[in-house]
């Protein structure tokens, strides 16, 4: 870039032209600069939608086309980008991973933002139609989530709802957002507007990457009646429809794809095409409610798959000090017939036990076989098409209300976020 008069440098969000050093011309618009970007590198989004790092011949002049709205410099910590007073508002509440992530264009390494304005200023679009308001409670990789953060966001969700916020946005990462969608759903049983996960499988400023079409599909869902804790993902791996899942009824069923995310023994509850959000199944509606956080969460609770060979003793040393216990069971919730007296045992010293399968698809059934009998005789609660992972969560939510055995298996067969269906969807 030439040293030249200021008042006609390009700044972030100008429309410009550009020259590589291997005399290729590229077009689009200008993408801010953000601690991760490599040295004399810029940052360019093409028409396209894919950001590509073009690194300027030496005598090439960046020439602009068209002024756009300059990005406001990065900060850390809370911010708010408004652009209208006259926009709805959204809230985005930033946790980190991939789609909050920044490719460093030196070494290809990805990084986390630091701030939701970097977040914001990746998808230039959202300033330009909504007031948004940003917060950061933190910036992690998603398997670093802890119960703790789980109940902070369910705060920072009813706060921002209750403020005005017609709905709020939560980037997270995809590896264990099935678990705080679940959180949050038995966190915020009552809503006045929707909660929407959003995650990416590639980084914003990837090439083909994810993030903006789910995003936009997020910000649409803000718009409409929707009053759930729900995720937004691509519903296949072409960019043609973000699909909405319920928060307790999604798993992620595929490492890299963009579509890794299925609703699991329930349809999903929309789909985003284009502009057009398409409601599929049943869903709750916005209501003149405020939003609170209900109960907290039990963090001393295990989730423990069943395996050929697990044996009584090695059981015990799992479970050892547990207020609670979840199982993923094979086929329609099964164990060893040996490990039957351990169960027996944690009934009799108040600890519930929750039976899920590994099957995943289809519900519970222990009455089938003699050891599926034997299995609710020991006092275990069949969790019915609970996910595992549901089932954990919301285990971790009852024991934080209640320490009795009965009131505790009551809440866990009650249905409070669609957890439970009341007919199976094959």
């Amino acid at each position: 870039m030439t040293d030249k008069d200021y008042a006609e440098e390009p700044q972030a969000g100008d429309r410009i032209r550009i020259t590589d050093r291997h005399g290729r011309t590229f077009e689009g618009i200008l993408m801010p600069h953000h601690a991760f970007s490599g040295s004399g590198i810029v940052v360019v989004k093409m028409d396209s939608g894919y950001n590509i790092g073009v690194r300027p011949a030496p005598d090439s002049e960046i020439e602009i086309l068209e002024r756009g709205n300059a990005a406001p410099s990065s900060q850390t910590g809370d911010s708010d980008i408004v652009t209208d007073g006259n926009l709805p508002i959204i809230s985005i509440v930033s946790t980190g991973g991939t789609i909050a992530s920044f490719v460093d264009y030196k070494t290809g390494a990805v990084h986390p933002a630091m701030t939701a304005d970097d977040f914001v200023r990746a998808v230039p679009e959202l300033s330009a139609r909504f007031n948004v308001r940003t917060r950061v409670p933190f910036s992690i990789l998603s398997e670093d989530m802890t119960p703790a953060r789980w109940i902070e966001l369910a705060e920072i969700v009813a706060e921002e709802l209750n403020a005005g916020a017609s709905g709020v946005i939560i980037p997270h990462g995809t590896d264990t957002m099935g678990y705080t969608a679940a959180a949050l759903s038995f966190l915020l049983p009552e809503l006045p507007g929707p909660v929407i996960l959003v995650g990416s499988q590639r980084s914003s400023d990837r090439p083909s990457s994810d993030a903006t079409m789910n995003l936009l599909a997020a910000v649409r869902l803000t718009r409409t009646d929707l009053a759930e804790v729900v995720i937004a993902m691509h519903g296949t791996i072409s960019d043609r429809i973000v699909a909405v899942h319920r928060g307790t009824k999604a798993r992620k069923m595929h490492t890299s794809r963009r579509d890794a995310f299925k609703s699991i023994n329930s349809p999903v509850i929309a789909e985003v095409e284009g502009k057009e959000v398409k409601f599929l199944s049943e869903y709750r509606k916005r209501a003149n409610t405020p939003a609170r956080v209900q109960g907290g969460l039990e963090e001393n609770v295990r989730l423990i798959y069943s395996y050929p060979g697990l044996t009584a003793d090695t059981f015990s040393k799992m479970v050892e000090g547990a207020r609670g216990v979840v199982i993923a069971g094979t086929g329609l919730g099964h164990v060893s017939s040996s490990l039957i007296g351990e169960l027996g045992k944690l009934r009799e010293n108040g600890v519930p036990v929750v039976m899920t399968s590994q099957c995943i698809n289809g519900t519970v059934n222990m009455n089938v076989y003699s050891t599926g009998r034997n299995i609710m005789k020991a006092g275990v609660i069949p969790a019915g098409d609970m996910l595992p992972e549901t089932a954990l969560v919301k285990l971790m939510w009852v024991l934080s209300q209640t320490s009795d055995m009965s009131e505790a298996r009551e809440m866990m067969l009650t249905p409070v976020a669609g957890e439970l269906s009341g007919r199976r969807v094959e």
